[in-house]
């Protein structure tokens, strides 16, 4: 995974920075969201982002996130992309999930959805928001899905 705070990090890193980053601050709340998008070119580049917001009396406070680029195969089929995109994110957080239950690290994970009520991608919302959920995450579609719609957006350009 890379960091633009800390640079490359191996998975483990990652989640020693997470666990450190959400106990520095005990009155602060921390929503962790996992979140992909694509973007087409000759190949289809999709960033797969790990995100840690910071909150406090329901503003926020900054954050941090990390993110890894895979270029796959084009995908053309905007029901496969979506698909594969939100895949993506519940193999992250599915892992993430199981290593900070065994790290005892207080989390709930949010799974953001590149999908919304407008636009070409509103006739997939209920399953995508169905299949997450059965994951066992909440998940958040556009326009609040900002670990999808925004950070990996802008790493997907």
């Amino acid at each position: 995974m890379h960091s633009l705070t800390y640079g490359e990090v191996s998975f483990t890193e990652m989640v020693s920075i997470i666990k450190t980053y959400t106990t520095q601050d005990p009155t602060m709340e921390y929503v962790i969201a996992v979140g992909t998008d694509s973007q087409n070119f000759s190949y289809t580049k999709v960033p797969v982002t790990v995100g840690i917001h910071k909150i406090k009396n329901k503003v926020g406070q900054g954050g941090i996130y990390f993110f890894e680029i895979k270029k796959i195969k084009r995908i053309n089929n905007i029901r496969q992309k979506i698909f594969y995109e939100t895949n993506l994110s519940i193999e992250l957080a599915l892992k993430l999930n199981t290593i900070f239950e065994e790290s005892n690290i207080p989390h709930e994970i949010e799974v953001h959805a590149d999908v919304g009520y407008n636009g070409p991608t509103s006739q997939y919302v209920a399953e995508i928001k169905g299949w997450v959920r059965a994951c066992g995450f909440q998940c958040v579609i556009k326009p609040d899905s900002y670990m999808a719609s925004s950070v990996a957006n802008r790493l997907s350009k």
